[in-house]
């Protein structure tokens, strides 16, 4: 940390990279067929070189809402051993996107992060804390909170180096959870995500692209492609985003990896030219008391 609070960035005498890949999947509700894809496509990153390997959000499962509770798991579980496995047999560390996420005794499920060591430990895990309850008029209605619960602690882990925060999907609308993980030390961020295509091709890279500059961080954002169910459709287009803002790689509209160096150099370059977290003036912000007069006025449902 810096001598104001805010996190300082490396500066090191040589520039230091870290490879990682973003998977994208169609994953629908065939579980078995979702795991075997996935651990294919881990294989393809690790022969790529990546030592740092996500999966987009809910990737063994998804389906109706009706099949949550059937196809969810505990962490660890049988899902998770099998994603240890595979990153002591590559040396890797592999970012799990999500799954679904149940504990025994406790009805609630959860849209739940798991990071694995390259010696297959769990080094952190996420809860994704903001519920997709949106209607989008004329397409569809979603309301993610009728089968799971949301989480309410923001994570950070070290991974090859670098503090890496976690998020999931619709928290990508929330930039408060984004500046948190920033100011905790994060230089990178991984948001395994099922945008729909709606809001995904006029949202999805603009948001993206916002919290890398804003926060000067890595964004990396592997994602669910293509259709799932009758009329519902994920937009697909995994990022991998640098600080400044320009994207290092993107998906075509496919089962595929994508892979980029992430450069802690140019992490500290950016922030040295554009200070935004060391210029921040905390003393002058303060959370209205009161709920904002656009939620008072019914906007709850924002659309995402």
């Amino acid at each position: 940390m810096s001598s104001n609070g805010t996190p300082s960035s490396r500066v090191a005498g040589e520039s230091r990279s870290v490879r990682v890949a973003a998977i994208q999947m169609n994953s629908r509700d065939d579980k078995a067929a979702n795991i075997e894809t996935a651990l294919g496509l881990i294989d393809q990153a690790a022969a790529a070189g990546a030592r740092l390997v996500a999966l987009p959000e809910v990737w063994t499962y998804l389906g109706p809402e009706s099949g949550n509770h059937e196809n969810a798991e505990t962490v660890p579980g049988p899902t998770v051993d099998r994603l240890a496995e595979r990153a002591r047999r590559h040396g890797i560390y592999i970012h799990g996107g999500s799954i679904i996420e149940r504990e025994p005794g406790d009805p609630r499920l959860f849209n739940t992060t798991v990071v694995i060591a390259p010696d297959g430990d769990i080094i952190a895990t996420y809860r994704k804390i903001h519920m997709f309850d949106v209607v989008l008029d004329g397409v569809a209605a979603y309301q993610e909170s009728a089968t799971i619960s949301p989480g309410d602690e923001a994570v950070t882990v070290e991974i090859e180096g670098m503090r890496v925060g976690l998020a999931i999907c619709y928290d990508l609308r929330f930039p408060e959870l984004f500046r948190i993980l920033a100011l905790n030390g994060a230089e990178l961020i991984i948001l395994p995500a099922a945008f729909t295509m709606t809001t995904g091709k006029d949202h999805w890279e603009v948001l993206l692209r916002a919290r890398a500059i804003e926060n000067g961080v890595f964004m990396v954002a592997p994602a669910q492609f293509g259709q799932y169910l009758p009329g519902k459709w994920s937009y697909g287009r995994s990022l991998i985003v640098d600080p400044w803002g320009t994207v290092l790689a993107t998906a075509t509209d496919a089962e595929t990896v994508v892979v980029a160096d992430l450069d802690q150099q140019r992490l500290a370059q950016v922030r040295r030219q554009v200070p935004s977290l060391a210029n921040r003036q905390p003393a002058a912000y303060h959370w209205p008391e009161d709920e904002p007069a656009a939620v008072r006025a019914g906007s709850r449902l924002a659309v995402g």
